[in-house]
């Protein structure tokens, strides 16, 4: 593999995995709070275009995926430097295996998958971002199937399989518009939500920043989308030991739950 190939994948470092990134300094900080930041306002901009009557619905859904691809670049930029890609590639093919390759790898695999999604239905994008002490874990999870626990789901009848007569299609888009106004407001306060997770560290004292978390779901199932964002926290002891680079571990103990709970049975994690 070239530098130059296209990056295709490798689920196998996203699997059952987390990456871990250390906050040394201010400008981590700084940089992990900007990333949390623009996956925000990626949420708010997606609910006022699903609260919008005259803008697709699927836009406003491809538009939050594009927001979050922003925040994952922006991360990938401050930590491993404009070349990510080529170092991602260097990963992939054996050529290099430090802790700052890894992480390339990983947030490219998942950024590459984020663009899958724009096409296909039936899979969720389910990822846990947790604050630490000393670090902050980002365990990324596509599943194979349609999350509705702890979601607000929301019609688009533009993508309706079926035709219906006049006074069944009138019904119909009543209460898809009153569903996408519901989801437009839950997704709007769980905007907030990732805020209050994830500080601004020129605001807060590390004591109040020093833990937080969410867990998040988002998908579509025809016609059908869905939404979840909610708070959790993290054990602040899980790590002992501080590091100065990027590493790859094994998925903890709220990602393991937070399967369990959100999840189908007939769900597959990628």
């Amino acid at each position: 593999m070239t530098d130059d190939t296209p990056f295709t994948g490798d689920s196998r470092v996203l699997h059952r995995r987390a990456i871990r990134i250390p906050l040394p300094d201010d400008a981590a900080e700084l940089s992990f709070y900007r990333t949390m930041s623009t996956i925000a306002d990626a949420q708010e901009r997606k609910a006022r275009l699903i609260a919008d009557p005259d803008t697709s619905i699927l836009e406003a859904y491809e538009r939050q995926l594009e927001g979050i691809a922003e925040g994952f670049e922006r991360s990938l930029e401050d930590t491993v430097g404009d070349d990510y890609e080529a170092v991602a590639h260097a990963y992939s093919s054996g050529r290099r295996d430090d802790g700052l390759a890894a992480m390339a790898a990983y947030l490219l695999e998942a950024l590459w998958r984020l663009q899958q999604m724009f096409t296909i239905t039936e899979r969720t994008f389910f990822p846990v971002i947790l604050r630490y002490p000393r670090c902050t874990t980002v365990n990324i999870r596509f599943v194979n199937g349609h999350v509705t626990e702890n979601a607000v789901l929301y019609e688009s009848p533009e993508h309706a399989a079926c035709d219906l007569e006049d006074r069944h299609a009138d019904v119909y888009h009543s209460e898809s518009h009153w569903s996408q106004k519901r989801a437009a407001r839950r997704i709007e306060a769980s905007a907030r939500l990732v805020r209050e997770a994830f500080p601004d560290p020129r605001e807060t004292d590390l004591e109040t920043r020093r833990t937080g978390g969410i867990v998040a779901a988002f998908g579509r199932r025809g016609s059908e989308f869905s939404s979840a964002i909610e708070r959790v926290e993290p054990d602040p002891d899980r790590f002992a030991d501080a590091i100065d680079a990027p590493e790859l571990i094994v998925e903890g103990s709220i990602a393991e739950r937070t399967e369990r709970e959100w999840l189908p049975e007939d769900a597959v994690v990628l």
